[in-house]
């Protein structure tokens, strides 16, 4: 991955910044994304510690923020070739009677409306570049439905049918996609806290390692779908 060009939604904490990490560690320069201004800049600066990095405020919401997201990486590196689709949100433990529209809405829109905007804007530049990557993060939710999480299943069962309906559309330009789809992960993420008692979960640097062995796959073999899981979760009494 020497001097490849990565962007990475999301890219500010959590499974994204492990997954930015993994890949400036590996030789590449990463361009990483995310709303809010203060956590774009100080992630850069852990990362730029290590090797290339760089960072934009973006909110994948709007289409605009997005399309100017992608110019600014090929502006300024020349290009992309790896692009990760992290950034999500998870209104959890709400049923359909009591998440409210604008929520449900935020779900859709960040989950699938996002990467659909990443991708249809980074297309064009990965053909100018002989082919790439694209690596979406998922979900077990996204095949696996539960209450209380109707929004964040929708949009994660989505996600995996247009990701694989793109991989079919691209693989002819040298181009691959493929989709991890994660169980539980020690992260923030929907209201959740890390700590210790939960070591048993993924770690967003078990992600980030998959990321890159998918990278480093030969270019004959495409690993369309990855699931993970803890190894050993707790037994319920």
């Amino acid at each position: 991955m020497e001097n490849k060009i990565a962007l990475v939604t999301g890219g500010s904490k959590g499974i994204g910044f492990a997954i930015a990490k993994r890949l400036v560690e590996a030789g590449a320069k990463v361009y990483i994304c995310s709303r809010n201004r203060e956590e774009v800049e100080a992630a850069v600066e852990r990362l730029s510690e290590i090797g290339e990095a760089y960072g934009k405020v973006c909110d994948v919401r709007d289409e605009e923020q997005v399309k100017r997201l992608l110019e600014s990486c090929e502006s300024r590196l020349g290009g992309i070739d790896i692009l990760v689709n992290n950034a999500g949100v998870g209104i959890m433990r709400k049923t359909v009677e009591e998440i409210t529209p604008d929520e449900f809405r935020q779900t859709i829109e960040t989950n699938l409306l996002g990467t659909f905007y990443a991708c249809h804007y980074a297309i064009p530049m990965l053909k100018r570049r002989g082919g790439g990557y694209i690596i979406n993060i998922s979900s077990l939710a996204g095949q696996n439905p539960h209450p209380g999480m109707a929004a964040y299943n929708a949009s994660k069962f989505a996600l995996n049918g247009f990701t694989e309906a793109m991989m079919q559309e691209v693989r002819q330009d040298d181009i691959k996609v493929s989709y991890i789809c994660p169980g539980s992960v020690n992260t923030e993420f929907g209201g959740d806290s890390v700590s210790d008692e939960k070591a048993w979960q993924i770690q967003p640097g078990d992600i980030a390692q998959i990321v890159t062995d998918l990278l480093s796959m030969e270019p004959r073999t495409l690993p369309s779908k990855v699931e993970v899981r803890s190894s050993r979760p707790p037994v319920k009494q």
